[in-house]
């Protein structure tokens, strides 16, 4: 099943057929907002808005281990994640439909791993190609 992480505009696509809404609880906490199962296209999807219902959770407050706990409990297997980011190629004009092969990292300060020795072993996660190819 696909999960669709974005803002939360894109919870009121028109096509999207809203079935129920679920609050998730995992080891990290409560996610952005309870997770919205639906369809889209005749797929089932689950949406998450990751700054929360009403875009009150500022980006260094969003906790993402919940949000993917949460969503890969519920059967999700593939993430699509929607943003509005600036570029470092003028050539690439606002409005653009990008999808990335690689990732600058630009984040510091919170945990951005489940495996650092608290609640599952140490595990070192190869991220040398952080995308998946098929879904690209």
């Amino acid at each position: 099943m696909f999960g669709i992480i974005g803002g939360t505009g894109l919870a009121s696509i028109h096509e999207l057929k809203v079935s129920k809404r679920e609050i998730i609880r995992t080891p990290y906490g409560e996610p952005s907002q309870p997770l919205i199962f639906g369809s889209l296209a005749g797929n089932d999807i689950v949406f998450l808005a990751r700054h929360g219902s009403g875009h009150t959770i500022p980006p260094h407050e969003i906790n993402y281990r919940a949000n993917i706990w949460a969503l890969q409990s519920v059967g999700v297997t593939h993430i699509i994640s929607v943003a509005t980011v600036g570029v470092i190629d003028d050539a690439v004009k606002p409005g653009t439909i990008c999808i990335p092969n690689q990732i600058i990292d630009y984040t510091y300060g919170r945990k951005n791993t489940y495996f650092d020795g608290t609640e599952m072993p140490v595990k070192h996660v190869d991220f040398t190609y952080p995308y998946d190819e098929t879904l690209r």
